[in-house]
């Protein structure tokens, strides 16, 4: 496909649940294995080398479980923005499959923000918990709505056009003046289809 980066990921066009779409995998190879390394937030997207600072990215995505997926998998997919030469960059994503489940733990750890390469999810819920995730009624393969809106150091994330946004950040890591690059990012054991993806700056 025209108009991608990749970054470490496999890209084709594709049909999910009635709409075209572009699919997004990583090689099993990839996937983390907690019993040896510390599981963070990486670098696995397709992006577009646009010039992106302030404004609005929608896009309409749906992620599954792979089939050899490892046990932690939540169906982790979202949205990276700001994506410069070095590799950095800002990311909002969700984790589906904790949405439902009888965990509330897990339930509030439905969206995440991170920031590439220092901020991963696991320094900010070790540093400030609860501050950069949020719950949203959310499912494993169904269609849901993303809408990040961009503004300085801050990003509101809006899911399923909903009015008030599902997460609030304030403070974005790389700061105000960071641009680049805008991107369709997944995690270990995810493949992802995204459709109807929006750049307005």
């Amino acid at each position: 496909m025209t108009g991608f980066n990749l970054s470490g990921v496999f890209l084709r066009e594709a049909r999910h649940r009635g709409r075209n779409a572009f699919e997004v995998r990583m090689p099993s190879a990839a996937y983390q294995d907690p019993e040896k390394e510390q599981l963070t937030d990486r670098t696995f997207m397709a992006w577009q080398p646009v010039d992106f600072g302030d404004g609005t990215i929608e896009v309409d995505l749906a992620s599954v479980i792979a089939p050899d997926a490892p046990p932690y998998a939540r169906g982790f997919a979202g949205v990276t923005f700001r994506i410069d030469a070095a590799m950095r960059f800002e990311g909002i994503y969700l984790r589906p499959a904790n949405s439902r489940v009888d965990d509330q733990v897990r339930r509030n750890h439905s969206t995440q923000y991170f920031s590439c390469p220092d901020y991963d999810f696991a320094r900010m819920r070790k540093e400030a918990p609860e501050k950069y995730e949020s719950y949203v009624d959310i499912a494993l393969d169904e269609w849901i709505h993303m809408k990040i809106e961009v503004r300085q150091s801050q990003a509101r994330l809006y899911v399923n056009r909903a009015p008030q946004p599902s997460l609030i950040v304030s403070d974005l890591k790389l700061g105000a003046e960071q641009r680049g690059g805008v991107g369709c990012w997944i995690e270990s054991g995810t493949v992802a289809y995204f459709s109807d993806l929006k750049i307005t700056q």
